[in-house]
């Protein structure tokens, strides 16, 4: 059986590295208004302009972070925070389950640190990119490009943002808000394998939008991610 050998990996994580360059720039155009509307938003609650890229740089997660700065207050609800957060971000148990069956070749703390820089964007790049041809195997050069140039966008214009908040003022009267519903719709298409396949993201999205006019707080993001979940393994079973 033939293996790939750890030197000829090591010579394939640099082009592949810029290939994950190059597949992460089209998202770019979309972090960096989406950046500066957060950086502006967080200090017109009240962060300093250190605290700003620490929070994103820190947590990674854009949706987590918008709600955190809408619900901030002084002193703030901790307790408010970390419930939100954790609702938000639970779909990274998913995401990292997804995932897992490629990382097992890797040390645990090459996944640790993997899973650390896994946002929406990475997640759905690196399985789209596993999915393009069988048999082809997780690329640590792949994921590195894709994430230092997320991450660093996403860290620099957050701060740039919460620099020029106040001269910057209301972005979203520009229209800048539509710029991450813009890239999802660009990752779904990337994952797109039919309309039988899409059922389970249609009906996850039609339970988000109904729990979400209905409940308050983040009640939407784990109804939505649970009935695309139940409608997958009727899909599947009905096969």
């Amino acid at each position: 059986m033939h293996t790939t050998s750890p030197s000829s990996r090591q010579d394939d994580f640099w082009p592949d590295f810029l290939r994950g360059v190059k597949t992460s720039l089209p998202l770019l155009i979309a972090f960096i208004p989406f950046g500066l509307l957060l950086g502006s938003q967080a200090v017109q609650k009240g962060f300093s302009i250190v605290e700003v890229p620490l929070l994103t740089g820190l947590n990674f997660a854009g949706g987590s972070e918008f709600a955190a700065v809408g619900l901030w207050s002084i002193p703030p609800a901790i307790l408010l925070l970390a419930g939100v957060t954790f609702l938000i971000n639970s779909r990274h148990i998913l995401m990292g389950a997804a995932l897992a069956p490629h990382l097992r070749h890797l040390r645990r703390w090459q996944i640790f640190l993997l899973l650390f820089c896994m946002c929406d964007e990475v997640w759905a790049l690196t399985l789209t990119d596993l999915h393009t041809k069988p048999g082809r195997r997780f690329s640590m050069g792949f994921y590195a490009g894709i994430t230092v140039c997320l991450y660093l966008c996403w860290v620099s214009f957050t701060f740039i943002g919460g620099y020029s908040g106040n001269i910057l003022g209301d972005l979203t009267r520009y229209g800048v808000d539509m710029a991450f519903p813009a890239v999802f719709i660009m990752l779904l298409k990337g994952m797109w394998k039919g309309a039988r396949n899409a059922l389970p993201w249609c009906v996850s999205l039609g339970v988000a939008v109904l729990v979400y006019h209905l409940l308050p707080g983040a009640w939407y993001v784990p109804a939505g991610t649970l009935a695309g979940i139940l409608t997958s393994l009727l899909v599947v079973r009905s096969i």
